[in-house]
């Protein structure tokens, strides 16, 4: 199915511990080092008054009356074949491609973050959450605007909740992002501005079509001065983790039910909404967080050598066209500089690999649909998996219980069935049998 060969993936990167080199070799195509800042203590107050369990719980009450998600809690897969090809115990996939219509994790982040801009915006109107992602205060919002710059997940969501609460919204796309997840988002009444540059030439322009124009900016990205709509985007993350917690414990604090959590790097902002969400109900027990991005988007990676927010090196440009951010969120990397214990970058090559593996499925694995964003963390496990050269330092071994997140599904079919050369739909036909074969 899949065409790369595999000679070309092959590169003469140094795998890096801690700032030491480790064992270079030809066929590893990842780098990695550890987090000196990462600690075992519980999780800090400090952090605590800016996203906490309760808030998270608070914001999933909210979403939970949104007609655009799902009612239920997206599934929790356990793979065991790929657990075994790996040599682990367990391998647990939450799917976030079933959340809702929109086909991302971000659906949880962006209509949080409108509900809580308009309460605060408008305090004296008494307007109710639920009210407002029904619409019934479409007419008082008609004139209120907001306006973000997204790689596709982000804007879409903004926009379907935006058109929910009846409200104007403009999204600004990049260069790189496809005419098809324009097309997904305009199909939700956002006004498209177009521009030139890359990701973080978007949110620049947004930034400044807010000012120019009294707009609110609803971006997942923090910045200078502005850090509370996106706090109340992470904070929505948090339904993910407190699925994932239930499922597995009936809700019962204690050690976690995981060994480790592999996760999508972009600007951060998933990751610290899940990872202060577990870190709070884990404390000192906390299950081993790995950040997982592209080689050419190192933001969190050169984040983690520098000791605070930084910029990517490379070009920015990947396949991971949801991960393909320059600039560290800042509120981001005070929840992760604490408690991601490592982080890694991967070629594009390996995301394709790592959709085609979850594509196929096994006997005892089911098919998925994952997007090039959505199989990160995986990709980063699989190839760790392949060199054994790091497994230790990570502890990764035959009792190792790991999470992993899907955050999207083909949110660009026609991207999807270049890649893996199959659609979306020949897949979940094989999901289907599957499932009827079980």
């Amino acid at each position: 199915m899949l065409s790369l060969g595999v000679s070309a993936l092959h590169s003469s990167l140094t795998v890096t511990v801690a700032a030491r080199t480790l064992i270079p070799r030809s066929m590893e195509f990842f780098m990695l080092i550890t987090n000196p800042k990462a600690t075992r203590q519980p999780y800090p107050e400090t952090l605590r008054r800016i996203m906490s369990v309760d808030k998270a719980n608070e914001s999933r009450q909210w979403l939970s009356r949104w007609s655009r998600l799902n009612a239920a809690a997206t599934p929790l897969y356990e793979l065991p074949d790929l657990a075994a090809q790996l040599g682990v115990a367990q391998i647990l996939l939450k799917d976030e491609s079933k959340r809702s219509i929109l086909g991302s994790f971000k659906a949880l982040g962006a209509p949080i973050a409108l509900v809580r801009l308009i309460l605060r915006t408008f305090p004296e109107q008494g307007f109710l959450p639920r009210d407002l992602l029904e619409g019934k205060h479409a007419g008082a919002l008609a004139d209120f605007t907001v306006i973000s710059a997204t790689d596709g997940n982000h804007g879409r969501a903004l926009a379907a909740a935006a058109q929910s609460v009846g409200c104007q919204c403009n999204i600004v796309l990049h260069a790189n992002v496809s005419v098809e997840r324009e097309v997904a988002i305009a199909a939700y009444g956002a006004k498209i501005v177009r521009i030139t540059g890359n990701y973080d030439e978007s949110v620049e322009e947004a930034a400044a079509l807010a000012a120019a124009n009294d707009w609110i900016v609803v971006s997942d990205t923090s910045y200078d001065g502005y850090e509370v709509i996106p706090r109340d985007v992470m904070q929505g993350y948090g339904t993910i983790a407190a699925e994932s917690v239930e499922a597995l414990t009936a809700g019962e604090a204690g050690s976690a039910p995981f060994t480790h959590v592999f996760l999508q790097g972009g600007v951060g902002g998933l990751a610290a909404g899940i990872t202060s969400y577990l870190w709070e109900y884990y404390g000192e027990q906390r299950p081993m967080f790995v950040m997982v991005e592209p080689k050419q988007a190192d933001c969190l990676y050169q984040s983690a050598i520098l000791g605070r927010a930084a910029k990517a090196t490379g070009s920015v440009d990947s396949v991971m066209a949801g991960l393909a951010c320059g600039e560290t969120s800042p509120l981001a990397w005070r929840f992760l500089e604490g408690c991601v214990d490592f982080f890694m970058t991967i070629e594009d090559e390996a995301a394709v690999i790592a959709m085609g593996r979850l594509a196929k499925g096994s006997t005892r694995d089911i098919p998925l649909v994952a997007g090039e964003s959505g199989v990160a963390g995986l990709a980063g496990l699989m190839q760790l998996c392949a060199t054994k050269s790091a497994l230790a330092d990570l502890g990764i071994n035959a009792d190792s219980r790991i999470l992993l997140i899907n955050t999207e599904g083909a949110t660009a079919p026609a991207v999807y069935a270049e890649l893996l050369g199959e659609t979306e739909a020949s897949i979940l036909q094989r999901q289907q049998a599957w499932l009827s074969a079980s």
